[in-house]
C-alpha cells in the first residue's frame, strides 16, 4: 500500500524535537538529505527562554539555507483545539501558554506543532519502522510515556487533540501487588506512566530491592546477570504488554513501534509479543513489534514532516 504523503516541497524543512532535558534541530532538503543539524539544552522550567533557544536554532539552521523554508515542532503534550493553548505537557511550564501563537509572533511566520509521540510515528510510518503499513501505533517509554496512532498517512488526534494519549489511563489488569497507588504529575494515581516509563522501572526497581539505580543501570545489571535487575525488568515487560493489548483491543494497529530509551532494551523484541497475547480480544492474537528505524532521530524527522501529512 502506498501511503499518501504529500511529496516534499522544494523549500527546506526544518524540524524540532522539544523535549524536557534538550532541544533538537534538523533540516531536510529535498531530497531528504539531513543538510544541518543543532541542540542545545532545554531552559527548564523557563517558557520565555524555551521561545527564544527554539528561535535562535531555527535562525542557525536556515541561514545558509536559503529564505523558502517549512518549520514544525514536536513537543511535549498538545496545542488544546478550544483555548490555543499547551496542555498536558510534563514540561509543565509550557502548560496553558500560547506556544505556538507566541512563536509565531517572535518568528513572523507559521509553524505547526504536534505532540511528539505523533511526530515519531509519523517519521516511523514515512520512511522508517512502519512504512507502507496500513496503521501504526508509536509509543515513547522514556522519562514519560506517550503514544500517537497514524492511520494511511493521517494522525489521530480527535476534537481535544489527545489521540494516542494511552499514559495517562489506569494500568490494565492490575494484580493485587499493584493496587497501591503511585501518583502520577497529572495529579492522577496509577496511570500506566507511572508503571512503564524510564523513572517508573528504577522506581520499581528501589521498592522491591532498595537499591536507587537508573533505569538505564537496572538494565545493564540485568545483563550482566543480576538477578533483581532481571525481575525488574520481567515486571515491567509484563505491565507493558498489558497496557499495550489495551491499546490493540482500541484501534487494532498493523505496526507498533517502539520508541524512547527503553526502546533500546533488547528483551522487549524477544518477549513482549508473548506477554500481550493472552489479553488481546481476538482469534488471532500475534502483534508485529518493531525496532524504530531512526531511534532518537524519529521525533525531530517526524516534525520536519509535518507539512507533508495529506
Amino acid at each position: 500500500m502506498t501511503l499518501n504523503f504529500r511529496a516534499p516541497s522544494n523549500r527546506l524543512r526544518i524540524g524540532f524535537d522539544l523535549g524536557g532535558t534538550k532541544v533538537a534541530g534538523i533540516a531536510l532538503d529535498t531530497s531528504e538529505t539531513v543538510v544541518k543539524e543543532l541542540r542545545t539544552t532545554t531552559p527548564k522550567n523557563d517558557y520565555q527562554a524555551t521561545l527564544k533557544a527554539i528561535e535562535a536554532l531555527i535562525t542557525d539552521l536556515q541561514s545558509d539555507q536559503g529564505s523558502d523554508f517549512s518549520v514544525g515542532i514536536g513537543m511535549p503534550g498538545s496545542i488544546a483545539p478550544s483555548t490555543g493553548r499547551v496542555q498536558n505537557a510534563n514540561s509543565t511550564w509550557l502548560n496553558d501558554k500560547p506556544f505556538r501563537e507566541d512563536l509565531q509572533n517572535r518568528l513572523g511566520y507559521e509553524v505547526r506543532c504536534e505532540n511528539d509521540a505523533n511526530c515519531f510515528v509519523l517519521s516511523e510510518a514515512y520512511d522508517g519502522a512502519a512504512a507502507g503499513a496500513h496503521s501504526a501505533f508509536g509509543v515513547i517509554l522514556g522519562t514519560g510515556c506517550g503514544g500517537g496512532f497514524i492511520i494511511n498517512a493521517t494522525l489521530l488526534n480527535g476534537p481535544r487533540n489527545i489521540g494516542g494519549e494511552w499514559g495517562h489511563n489506569p494500568l490494565p489488569w492490575p494484580k493485587p501487588e499493584e493496587l497501591s497507588a503511585r501518583t502520577c504529575w497529572c495529579g492522577r494515581e496509577n496511570c500506566i506512566e507511572t508503571w512503564v516509563s524510564g523513572p517508573a522501572l528504577a522506581h520499581d526497581h528501589q521498592i522491591e530491592t532498595g537499591e536507587n539505580y537508573t533505569a538505564e543501570t537496572v538494565v545493564e545489571r540485568a545483563r550482566a546477570g543480576n538477578e533483581a535487575a532481571q525481575a525488574t525488568l520481567i515486571r515491567h515487560q509484563n505491565r507493558l504488554g498489558r497496557s499495550l493489548a489495551h491499546i490493540i483491543n482500541i484501534l487494532d494497529p498493523h505496526v507498533i513501534v517502539l520508541g524512547g530509551g527503553l526502546s533500546a532494551m533488547d528483551h522487549l523484541y524477544d518477549h513482549l509479543e508473548d506477554e500481550i497475547k493472552p489479553y488481546v480480544f481476538a482469534a488471532q492474537r500475534n502483534v508485529n513489534i518493531r525496532r524504530p528505524k531512526w531511534g532518537d532521530a524519529s521525533g525531530v524527522r517526524g516534525a520536519a514532516r509535518l507539512w507533508q501529512l495529506a
